[in-house]
């Protein structure tokens, strides 16, 4: 065997560890964050102070990595780009889910988000000209369905939740954040772009900032260091380590693997919150993922620009809490 094809040997070899290490650290960070979120809210704090507090931590992270290694500033008319995707991605995303999760469990809202690739393909065929065959529709008709019964599950099987429509609003947003960011991948690296849409959404989130020391100074100190969490963590360091999956693996290998979200969410929120999805929701759940599996599998038929765009740009959309 020949030096240089031991070499690549290594190299790929330390290419799939890393891959793998960092798919683990966002799935875990990633589905800790919905549990995170209900642990917050049902220790006294606020949506508002919540969704605030956690993402002034997680902006504070990237303006610790750009004073350190610098980020790419986004030139002309993709400035106001990526501050429309950061204020969807971003603020309606997350103030969205916040505020959802104060009716809906950890575990069912989890399940409602991984919807959203549903939501991304249809908004990518109006947007992007992608296009879906019939197994690709007929996966979305089957996400679509997973979701309406998710969604009556939220409220006991009986009635909708304010709190679900909320997560569906979430799951919308995320979509477009999906589909919008794809073209600017090709200027940009991952984690500046990351960068610049947590501080532009972090911006709408300021409204919520009357009270905040106050809600600090009286909350407990496991509350406010859960929210740090979920902003330092799922929020920020998540968001690097699926920019190194990406760079290490194959786009498509690694965003299967956001299939397992829903699950461990759930299993993280039996065990930090002791709650469970109910029946209907479990089922609308396996429906939901379902047809996102048909989409994503073998529902699509993109075009060769599209295609490489997608390569690209993280699918964080369909897993982040």
């Amino acid at each position: 065997m020949s030096h240089s094809s031991m070499s690549y040997r290594s190299v790929h070899r330390r290419h799939n560890s890393a891959a793998v290490v960092a798919v683990v650290v966002t799935l875990a960070f990633w589905s800790s964050a919905f549990a995170g979120i209900r642990a917050a809210l049902l220790s006294g704090y606020s949506p508002g102070h919540v969704v605030l507090l956690r993402f002034l931590s997680a902006s504070a992270v990237f303006v610790v990595y750009a004073l350190v290694r610098g980020v790419q500033v986004p030139r002309g008319r993709d400035l106001l780009a990526v501050a429309a995707l950061g204020w969807t991605g971003i603020s309606i995303y997350h103030i969205a889910l916040t505020f959802g999760e104060l009716t809906v469990d950890a575990g069912t809202a989890s399940l409602l988000i991984a919807a959203a690739p549903a939501f991304t393909a249809l908004i990518a065929v109006i947007a992007l000209g992608e296009r879906l065959n019939g197994i690709g529709w007929l996966g979305v008709l089957v996400g679509f369905g997973g979701v309406a019964l998710m969604t009556v599950g939220s409220g006991g099987g009986h009635r909708v939740t304010a709190g679900a429509w909320l997560i569906l609003l979430s799951a919308v947003a995320t979509a477009i954040f999906f589909v919008g960011q794809k073209p600017l991948f090709a200027r940009y690296g991952a984690i500046d772009l990351t960068a610049w849409f947590t501080w532009f959404g972090t911006l709408p989130m300021l409204w919520f900032a009357p009270g905040l020391g106050e809600a600090m100074a009286h909350a407990p100190g496991a509350a406010t260091w859960v929210c740090v969490y979920i902003g330092v963590f799922p929020a920020a360091v998540a968001y690097v380590a699926w920019a190194i999956a990406l760079k290490s693996a194959p786009a498509g290998l690694v965003a299967s693997s956001l299939y397992l979200n829903p699950l461990l969410a759930i299993l993280i929120g039996w065990v930090w919150l002791g709650e469970l999805p109910g029946v209907w929701s479990t089922l609308g759940g396996v429906i939901a993922v379902a047809g996102v599996v048909m989409v994503n599998v073998a529902g699509a038929v993109r075009r060769q620009r599209v295609r490489a765009d997608a390569g690209s740009a993280p699918t964080a959309g369909s897993g982040q809490g």
